[in-house]
């Protein structure tokens, strides 16, 4: 019987940490359908910002001059939360793989969310730890962090040259070139005949669109990211909770087998303990038996009862 109880007590635990998991689970998806909503609006804004800084750099290439590399950082986007599987790991693993394939200076990383933090703070090339989003309401407090953290680096180092490193779902980790912006539109021919109406000059134009766009693919790159992590931790809970859901039907078929075996044990006392009774009711009636024979054959002699 403990043995049982014991089976059928562990069977609970696991059957309450599958609830908790599930619930986990379905929290993740609706994140992504959120995330679904947020992103498709994002892309487009991305695209129309570099879209508008062709045409303009196809009349204008005099306002972005060619740079050479500057320092170089590298913002890493992890997970806040875990239950995502190797998320984090295989983002540590793409990044030493580029900076050995291109060894360039001392680059700078800046890493964002607390999952990732655990891997690399201790890296002497980490400048900052930034907390990331574990839902799609805290990305802009994110972002306003990874702008300061920014700031501050090139008020330390001038020019920098930023790549920001994330997972984009189905097409695995990404390097996107942050700055300097627009480099690869330059001397691209004109896609229209007239160039476009300004209402500021094109320095100023260009440095404002520059704000705009690094605004826009930080988002981009935030929303990318948290829909990939919410779809890992979505494949990765699913399959704990299978396994858990195995695991429970393997306690269920051992506390069955166990109960089984209790009540052939049990049958087995009441067969023996009804034969002890059948063995004693024989062995009473056969006494009643015997008394019965030998009362018939008494008889009186001299008035005192005798047997023959």
């Amino acid at each position: 019987m403990t043995r049982r109880q014991d089976l059928e007590h562990h069977r609970h635990s696991l059957g309450e940490i599958r609830e908790i998991m599930n619930s986990m689970k379905t929290l993740a998806y609706m994140e992504t359908r959120k995330l679904s909503r947020f992103l498709n609006a994002q892309h487009a804004a991305v695209r129309s910002i570099e879209d508008t800084a062709a045409d303009f750099l196809s009349f204008h290439p005099e306002t972005l001059p060619e740079v050479d590399e500057t320092t170089r950082v590298y913002l890493l986007i992890g997970t806040e939360r875990g239950f995502c599987g190797d998320f984090n790991q295989t983002l540590v693993r793409d990044l030493e793989s580029t900076l050995e394939t291109h060894p360039v200076g001392n680059p700078l990383l800046i890493a964002v969310g607390r999952k990732l933090h655990t891997l690399i703070e201790n890296d002497a090339r980490v400048t900052a730890l930034i907390d990331g989003a574990g839902v799609v309401e805290e990305i802009a407090v994110v972002l306003n962090q990874m702008v300061r953290a920014l700031s501050s680096l090139q008020e330390q180092h001038g020019m920098l040259t930023v790549y920001g490193l994330y997972h984009s779902g189905h097409d695995g980790i990404v390097m996107q070139k942050l700055l300097p912006s627009f480099q690869r539109y330059l001397h691209q021919p004109p896609r229209f005949p007239h160039p476009p109406v300004l209402n500021l000059s094109p320095t100023e134009f260009l440095r404002e669109l520059t704000e705009q766009y690094l605004f826009a693919a930080l988002h981009e790159m935030l929303y990318t990211s948290l829909m990939a992590e919410n779809h890992n931790r979505v494949a990765h809970l699913e399959g704990a909770v299978k396994h858990l859901d195995d695991k429970s039907d393997e306690l269920a078929r051992q506390c069955n087998a166990l109960r089984q075996e209790e009540i052939i044990e049990e049958i087995e006392v009441i067969l023996l303990s009804a034969g002890n009774i059948d063995e004693d009711w024989r062995q009473h009636k056969s006494l009643r038996t015997k008394y019965s024979v030998k009362a018939k054959n008494s008889r009186i002699i001299d008035g005192k009862p005798t047997i023959d």
